[in-house]
C-alpha cells in the first residue's frame, strides 16, 4: 500500500505516512520506510506508533480484526494533525494520493469525514439484506477508505458518540469498526461526504457485474477478503503482484506499468468477469508512466 502510493505520486507531493503496528512489527516497518527514504528523502516522511486503545477496554483490539478499530480513535491519539487519508492495508493506489485528497475541498461546512459506499446493487447490498442495525442511506458506506477531519471530529466529539454507540450495538454488529461508522452517520448523515465508487474499488463492483463505472479508470484498489492474495478474481492478484514486485525509484514504465499490462492479458484474468475492467485499472499508470518514461 506504501508503496503505491509513493510510486503514484505523480506531483512528487510530500507525502507523510502515520502507521500504527503491533509491537513486533515496528522493527521491520522502520528498516524498509528507512530504504525507501534513502531512496526518496524529498518526497515522504513517516512516524511509526504503537497501537493505542482506551484503557480497561479489551474488546476493541479484537473488534472485527486486530488493529481495525485503532481508526476510530484517531482525532484523540493525533491531536496536531488536522486532516489525514485513512486506508486499510489491503489498499493499492492506482492514481496519485492527492487525487483522493482533493475531495476535502469539496466538503460544505458540516461533514467531517468521507467514505464510498458499501454497494452499488440493491441486489447483492449486505447491509439492506442482512445488517440488525441502523446503517447510512441505502447500501451503507465501506470503511476501507475514509478522509477524516480531524478537527473537525474533534469540535463533534466524535468519541462520544462511538463509546455508546459501541455498548449498545456490540452485539448486533458483524463488521466491527465499519458497523459503528455506519451507525453514526445513520443519526448524522450531514456529516458524511460520499466518494466515487472508483476510490474504493472492491472485487463487488465487478465479480457479479460491473456495477462501478470508471471512465477514467480506477483510482484506489481494496483487496478484501483476502482477494489479493486468492486466485478468486486473478485480476486483484495480478496488480497486487505488480505492485509486490517493482523496485522503488526504478522506471515505472518498464518495471510495473509493462508487466501489469503482460499479466492482465493471462487468460484466468482475461475470462473472469473483474478481468472485464482491466483497460480501467492501468488507465491512469498508461497516462502518467507511457507520457514520462517511453
Amino acid at each position: 500500500m506504501i508503496k503505491s502510493a509513493l510510486l503514484f505520486n505523480h506531483y512528487h507531493d510530500r507525502l507523510y505516512f502515520i502507521i500504527f503496528a503491533e509491537d513486533h512489527l515496528i522493527t521491520s516497518f522502520s528498516e524498509k520506510l528507512g530504504d525507501w527514504q534513502t531512496l526518496l528523502p524529498e518526497e515522504f516522511g513517516y512516524q511509526i506508533l504503537p497501537l493505542q486503545f482506551p484503557p480497561n477496554n479489551s474488546e476493541w483490539k479484537t473488534l472485527f480484526k486486530p488493529c481495525a478499530a485503532q481508526r476510530l480513535f484517531l482525532p484523540s491519539l493525533l491531536q496536531s494533525t488536522e486532516s489525514l487519508l485513512y486506508v486499510d492495508t489491503d489498499i493499492i493506489f492506482l492514481s496519485p494520493v492527492a487525487d483522493v485528497w482533493n475531495f476535502f475541498k469539496k466538503f460544505n461546512g458540516s461533514q467531517i469525514a468521507a467514505l464510498a459506499p458499501e454497494h452499488e446493487d440493491e441486489n447483492i447490498g449486505w447491509y439492506n439484506r442482512f445488517a440488525r442495525h441502523p446503517y447510512y442511506g441505502s447500501l451503507g458506506v465501506n470503511s476501507g477508505v475514509m478522509l477524516m477531519n480531524l478537527t473537525r471530529m474533534r469540535v463533534f466529539k466524535w468519541e462520544e458518540h462511538i463509546l455508546p454507540i459501541h455498548k449498545e450495538y456490540k452485539l448486533r454488529i458483524t463488521w466491527g469498526d465499519q458497523d459503528i461508522i455506519n451507525i453514526l452517520f445513520y443519526y448524522h448523515p450531514e456529516k458524511l461526504y460520499v466518494l466515487p465508487c472508483e476510490y474504493n474499488y472492491r472485487p463487488d463492483h465487478c465479480m457479479y457485474m460491473s456495477v462501478c463505472p470508471s471512465p477514467n479508470g480506477i483510482k484506489i484498489f481494496h483487496g478484501n477478503r483476502g482477494y489479493f492474495h486468492s486466485s478468486k478474481q486473478p485480476l486483484f492478484r495480478a496488480v497486487f503482484e505488480a505492485v509486490e514486485n517493482y523496485q522503488i525509484e526504478t522506471d515505472p514504465y518498464s518495471n510495473f506499468l509493462l508487466p501489469l499490462k503482460e499479466a492482465i492479458k493471462d487468460t484466468l484474468v482475461v475470462d473472469s468477469n473483474c478481468g472485464k475492467v482491466s483497460n480501467s485499472v492501468i488507465w491512469i499508470a498508461s497516462k502518467i508512466f507511457s507520457y514520462k518514461y517511453s
